[in-house]
C-alpha cells in the first residue's frame, strides 16, 4: 500500500505560504513594497472539495458491498497472481501465456449476475495487474487482450456486463509493472522514469476515455516511485478531468477518496472513508489448489463489521482462465446473497454504529434502529449489556415477528425466542430505540451492585 504522503489540504497551505512569502519580498525599484497577491480562500476551497467528495461518494457509502475480480495471464497457470515474481519466471517465458489465455466470450456476464445475486452493488476488475498485461484495447502496447490470445477487449465485455446488471463499474490498475522495460529502472534513470510515467498516464487516459462513465479507479502498488515520481497530482487531475464523478483510492501515493486496508478490517478514524478488500480463499488470482475458503457466515460477519464502522467490503473472486467462476465461490456468494435478500436493509445505507460489545453478535445501525446480527444463537433469550438507550420495540428483522423484551439499567433481554436460530447463517434483531443507541459496558462493570465476600 502506498503511503499518504502529501494530503491535498497540506499542499494547498504550503503553496499559499510560499506565495505569501514571495509577495512580501517583492519591491519596486523605488523601494516600495508591491501589494501581496491575494490569499486564496483555503477554507472555502477545502469545504467545496469536501462537498464534492460527499456528492461523488454517496452511492458508494450506501452500497457497502462490492465484488473484486482478479483475472489475467496468471489465471492460466493457476498458482496465485504473484506467480511470475514468486517463482522467478523470466519475462520471455511468462509472456508466452498471452497466447494461451483464451477465455470464453462474455464470461463477465456470469460475474455480474453473481454479484447482483450476492447483494453486491459495484464491481472492480483488474485492467492491468503487476504482470503488465492489459485486459483492454490500447494503442500503447501489443501486450494486450485484443492483440493476443483473447482477440478482443475483455474490459469492454466486463463493463457491458456490469451495466446490464445495474452494477457500478470500477477499474483496478497496477502502477507496478514487471513486464515493461522501464518498470524497474525508472527508479534510477530519469529518462526511463519520464518514458514510463507517460506510458502509465497514457494507459490510464485510455481507460478513462474509452468506456463511458467509470465509478471507481482503484490504483495499486506504487513501487518503485513515490507520488512525485509518478506525477500523481497530474495523474489525478487528468482522471477527474475526464471522469468528474469518479472516486479514487489511496494507492498512487496520494490520500485519494478512501483508504484500502487489505485482508483485514481496520476502520479509519473520524470521517475518513475506507474499504476492506479481502479474498474468498487465500489468493486473489485463480489458484486451483487453494481450498481455504471463507464460509458464508464469515463473509457476512465481515460485512457486518465493515458496515458497523462506516466502511465497505470488497470481496474478491478469481475466475479460471476460461473466465468461469470457481464453484466454491459461487456457492458461498449465493448463500450470502440469499441472506442479504432478507436482511440487506440492515447492511446497505446504514450509519456508523457505536454499539459493538457481544461475544455472539455484531451490530449495524440506521438512525435510532439498532440491528443485532446474532451469529452464535444462544437459545430462547438474547441479552445485550450496557445499552444506555431506552428500547421501544423489537422484532425479528427477516420475518417482522415482534419480540418481547425487558430492560433495566444494565441490560436488555429479548425473550420468548425459538431455541434454534430462525435465520441462517445469522439472525438479525431490529431494536427500535428512543434515540441513537449507545453502549457502555464499563458502566456495567463499575456500577452493577456487588455482594459481600460471603454468599
Amino acid at each position: 500500500m502506498g503511503p499518504n504522503r502529501i494530503p491535498r489540504r497540506e499542499w494547498l497551505f504550503g503553496t499559499s505560504a510560499s506565495l505569501l512569502a514571495l509577495g512580501a519580498s517583492s519591491r519596486t525599484a523605488a523601494g516600495f513594497r508591491e501589494p501581496a497577491a491575494p490569499m486564496p480562500n483555503l477554507q472555502a476551497a477545502s469545504e467545496a472539495e469536501d462537498a464534492d467528495r460527499v456528492r461523488r461518494m454517496k452511492w458508494w457509502h450506501e452500497a457497502r458491498f462490492g465484488m473484486f475480480i482478479h483475472w489475467g495471464l496468471y489465471s492460466v497457470l493457476g498458482r496465485h497472481e504473484w506467480v511470475m515474481e514468486e517463482e522467478g519466471i523470466p519475462v520471455s517465458e511468462y509472456e508466452l501465456l498471452a497466447k494461451r489465455f483464451q477465455p470464453q466470450p462474455n464470461a463477465a456476464r456470469a460475474w455480474a449476475k453473481l454479484a447482483r445475486a450476492a447483494g453486491q452493488k459495484y464491481m472492480v476488475m483488474t485492467t492491468k495487474h503487476h504482470e503488465g498485461f492489459c485486459n483492454f484495447d490500447t494503442k500503447l502496447t501489443n501486450y494486450c487482450a485484443p492483440k493476443q490470445g483473447p482477440g478482443r477487449d475483455l474490459v469492454r465485455e466486463y463493463v457491458e456486463a456490469a451495466r446490464a446488471e445495474g452494477m457500478h463499474v470500477g477499474f483496478y490498475y497496477s502502477l507496478m509493472d514487471w513486464h515493461h522495460p522501464d518498470g524497474a529502472r525508472c527508479a534510477t534513470d530519469p529518462e526511463a522514469r519520464k518514458r514510463f510515467v507517460e506510458y502509465t498516464h497514457g494507459l490510464i487516459r485510455e481507460l478513462m476515455t474509452n468506456y463511458g462513465k467509470i465509478d471507481v479507479l482503484w490504483y495499486d502498488v506504487d513501487w518503485p516511485l513515490d507520488a512525485a515520481g509518478w506525477e500523481s497530482e497530474r495523474m489525478n487531475k487528468m482522471v477527474f478531468g475526464l471522469q468528474p464523478d469518479i472516486i479514487v483510492d489511496n494507492r498512487n501515493g496520494l490520500p485519494g477518496d478512501f483508504s484500502t486496508p487489505e485482508q483485514e478490517i481496520v476502520a479509519e478514524k473520524g470521517s475518513r472513508s475506507w474499504e476492506s478488500c479481502m479474498t474468498l480463499n487465500d489468493s486473489w488470482g485463480y489458484h486451483r489448489a487453494d481450498d481455504n475458503w471463507k464460509s458464508p457466515k464469515t463473509v457476512i460477519r465481515n460485512l457486518v463489521s465493515c458496515s458497523r464502522d462506516g466502511g465497505n467490503y470488497l470481496l474478491n473472486i478469481g475466475p479460471k482462465p476460461d473466465g468461469s467462476i470457481p464453484e466454491e465461490s459461487v456457492r458461498v456468494l449465493t448463500e450470502v446473497g440469499q441472506w442479504i435478500s432478507r436482511n440487506g436493509d440492515a447492511i446497505h445505507t446504514t450509519d456508523r454504529c457505536q454499539v459493538h460489545a457481544s461475544e455472539f453478535a455484531g451490530f449495524t445501525r440506521r438512525g435510532n434502529t439498532l440491528y443485532m446480527h446474532v451469529h452464535f444463537w444462544p437459545g430462547d433469550t438474547v441479552a445485550l449489556a450496557g445499552l444506555m438507550t431506552k428500547v421501544k420495540s423489537a422484532r425479528l428483522f427477516a420475518s417482522g415477528q415482534e419480540i418481547k423484551f425487558e430492560q433495566d439499567r444494565f441490560r436488555v433481554r429479548f425473550t420468548g425466542l425459538p431455541n434454534n436460530a430462525p435465520d441462517h447463517p445469522l439472525t438479525t434483531l431490529a431494536i427500535e430505540c428512543e434515540s441513537e443507541p449507545i453502549q457502555n459496558t464499563r458502566f456495567v462493570r463499575t456500577d452493577r451492585p456487588r455482594n459481600g465476600v460471603g454468599i
